[in-house]
């Protein structure tokens, strides 16, 4: 079984309104990577991934381009020790 990590990203560029979150949220579950999604005041998106070290680095990589609508400047991410985290989702 591969070991399990959490990443927690913030996201900055064209990122609110273009369904990021959507496209976060789905992505993920198809790929069984457990978190959440939710934008922030200043126009950045957050999120969290937990689950094997190759997906969680899959989703990483995949934030750095996210939804077609979106024009990704940055993408900010800290290891972090795993929660437990089960499912994911929208949180607003």
């Amino acid at each position: 079984m591969a070991e399990r990590t959490r990443v927690h990203v913030f996201v900055t560029g064209t990122v609110q309104g273009v369904y990021y979150r959507a496209n976060t949220r789905d992505t993920a579950r198809e790929k069984g990577v457990d978190g959440w999604v939710k934008n922030l005041e200043d126009g950045r998106v957050e999120a969290v991934f937990e689950g094997d070290e190759s997906t969680v680095e899959e989703m990483v990589e995949w934030c750095h381009t996210g939804s077609p609508a979106a024009a990704v400047d940055d993408v900010d991410a800290t290891y972090e020790e795993p929660q437990g985290a089960d499912g994911f989702e929208i949180r607003y």
